[in-house]
């Protein structure tokens, strides 16, 4: 019952004397108002929503207190604040969904697939398979995933400077033979057959 003298009453499951307005109204109740205040009733609600989902083998989240200037990533579970999101003007809270971290992640994840129709485990499954070093000159660690501009074919995971440098030699086995050549010694120069005429090496 409510206490007339002091404008409170006994919650009947923590025990705990509040003010009337901790508790809901019920008409049912000689004084009005719910034997529950509202914060148990709300933890038992709660409670027996988890137990119907978990029932159901789905999995509910945890309620995550969030201070005013900040969100929760659903993605990382991390409370961040307003300036480590995205705007997304069409949000009830103008923020993206994922914090600016998770979005770059799923973008490279999204590109990986779109571009190369590789996962980021059969990424790295390529490069465990190359000893963790770029194809081409067997010490940076590779970044780049290289593939056949004609038919789409994935070759391997490239450094930097190597994929930019057979990207550049327009991925011509020939033009990187003669790059090779050059190195290797002087089998590329033309040789002077008669004044002013040179001849091409075959």
């Amino acid at each position: 019952m409510a206490d007339e003298a002091t404008s409170t009453k006994r919650c009947g499951k923590c025990g705990r004397r509040l003010l009337l307005a901790a508790f809901a109204r019920d008409r049912n109740r000689s004084d009005g108002l719910q034997a529950h205040c509202r914060e148990c009733v709300a933890e038992y609600s709660a409670a027996h929503y988890r137990r119907r989902q978990e029932a159901k083998g789905r999995t509910v989240r945890e309620s995550v207190v969030v201070p005013p200037g900040h969100k929760l990533c659903r993605t990382c579970g991390e409370v961040k604040p307003h300036g480590k999101w995205h705007r997304n003007a069409t949000a009830s809270d103008g923020l993206s969904t994922r914090c600016k971290v998770c979005r770059a992640v799923q973008g490279r994840q999204d590109h990986l697939k779109r571009q190369y129709g590789l996962t980021e485990a059969e990424r790295d499954e390529l490069i465990a398979s190359q000893g963790g070093v770029c194809c081409i000159c067997l010490t940076a660690l590779p970044r780049h995933v290289d593939h056949c501009h004609e038919t789409g074919r994935v070759r391997g995971v490239l450094c930097f400077n190597c994929n930019s440098a057979i990207g550049k030699l327009g991925d011509d086995p020939d033009a990187v033979r003669r790059a090779a050549a050059y190195l290797e010694g002087t089998s590329w120069k033309p040789t002077l057959v008669a004044p002013g005429v040179y001849q091409l090496p075959s």
